[in-house]
């Protein structure tokens, strides 16, 4: 197995069991989950840590702490939303 492969299947569980045990799910179009993922894989790549695919970086990594998937705004964007900013989480 590839070393890419197997880092997406990582991400891809990890996201998977937080949303289990949170009581929501993984977004079920799964081309959308897989670009997502695609997505955290190249921002941990890049970064060392997996920004919401969907957030700019700012110039303060307090600010970019928050950001990190699933980010801090998450729980509440489902809560109100049915599903968080970039879709990757839904009720």
């Amino acid at each position: 197995m590839l070393k890419k492969e197997k880092e997406f299947k990582r991400l891809f569980k990890e996201s998977e069991d937080f949303a289990k045990k949170n009581g929501f799910r993984l977004n079920p179009d799964k081309k959308a989950v897989n670009y997502l993922i695609e997505a955290l894989f190249e921002k941990e790549n890049k970064y060392g840590k997996k920004y919401c695919p969907c957030r700019r970086l700012k110039e303060n990594q307090k600010e970019n702490n928050k950001i990190v998937c699933p980010c801090v705004y998450c729980k509440e964007e489902i809560k109100k939303d049915g599903h968080c900013h970039c879709f990757l989480f839904v009720k």
